[in-house]
């Protein structure tokens, strides 16, 4: 009888701990969340990574808690996310560089699949690119700027944060489409890209219109079309490129949020939920606007479609262009 009642016992305390570990699991976040940013603090893909999660605390009741891990473009922090648990506490901050860019410049030694090794979340956010010239360059608008590039081949110059990132990318791209030859100069940085094209050192600049929109303003540079949907409120005289015939180029950069592949769908969609609620708060809208930056909140599968498209065309340009990594 002692025995019987023993396993009875035992029994039953096996299934209440069961039904507590079943509950606890359904009470995702029940602790902090780490959230992997792939570039060093104070950059745009930190800082609206900190903007988003931090409102996304409170409605999950848990800390998103950011931690910077930069390297190799990106990839040390990616490859880090891809490899974490399935289980919704460690995610990760996906770009143009680390889902597209990086796996098509460096196909064979890559530590991790942008398609394969991940589910995406939510896009938090889309930034503008710029293409822009010194005032001395003899053009006035779009038009003659290409004009100009066709009679010219090789005469002038264009500036970009780097050799393969998206910006030399977006340079290629656009000598593609438009049939021009102009002359790739890599920098360490949109800083000193920024620097020399203002000092006519390079006379064409393709950045992220956050860091060129003080010297625009100024008159220091003259912007000649941006990727974006529609055109800028505060620069309504420069078209997009989709005005100006080349809606290929029509592509901004964004910022999204990752979990790792094998993540449940009921743990990605309380995550998008959340950062759907955080990106409808007019202070982080306000926050967002004042980084050159539009809202997104896509769906899981909608997000997947842009990392898919954005990819196939960072492949593209690599293969066409030859372009590899110096």
């Amino acid at each position: 009888m002692i025995k019987k009642r023993t396993l009875a016992a035992a029994i039953a305390l096996g299934i209440s701990f069961a039904a507590t570990g079943a509950h606890a699991a359904g009470a995702y976040p029940n602790h902090a969340i780490r959230v992997i940013v792939p570039f060093a603090p104070g950059g745009s893909t930190d800082i609206i990574a900190r903007l988003v999660t931090q409102r996304m605390s409170q409605e999950l009741g848990q800390p998103l808690v950011v931690e910077n891990k930069g390297g190799a473009g990106g990839a040390i922090g990616a490859a880090e996310g891809a490899k974490a648990a399935p289980d919704g506490y460690v995610l990760s901050i996906a770009t143009v560089s680390t889902m597209a860019v990086n796996p098509a410049c460096r196909p064979n030694d890559l530590p991790y699949d942008p398609i394969k090794d991940f589910q995406p979340v939510t896009n938090f956010a889309n930034t503008a690119n710029v293409v822009s010239i010194n005032p001395k360059f003899p053009a006035k608008d779009f038009k003659e700027f290409v004009e100009v590039l066709k009679k010219n081949p090789d005469k002038y110059s264009y500036g970009s944060s780097g050799t393969c990132g998206v910006l030399h990318l977006m340079g290629e791209s656009f000598k593609m489409a438009t049939g021009t030859k102009i002359v790739h100069v890599p920098y360490k940085g949109s800083g000193p890209a920024l620097a020399d094209a203002v000092g006519g050192q390079v006379e064409i600049l393709f950045d992220n219109l956050p860091s060129s929109m003080p010297q625009i303003q100024a008159g220091k540079l003259k912007a000649m079309a941006v990727a974006w949907p529609t055109r800028i409120p505060n620069m309504k005289d420069v078209p997009t490129f989709a005005e100006v015939g080349f809606p290929v180029l029509n592509q901004p950069v964004w910022y999204g949020l990752l979990a790792p592949k094998g993540t449940p769908m009921e743990i990605v969609n309380k995550l998008r939920d959340a950062a759907v609620i955080a990106l409808k708060d007019p202070k982080v809208i306000k926050a967002l606007d004042e980084q050159g930056s539009s809202p997104s909140g896509n769906t899981p599968e909608e997000f997947a479609k842009e990392i898919q498209q954005q990819y196939d065309w960072a492949k593209d340009v690599v293969k066409k262009q030859n372009i590899k990594l110096e």
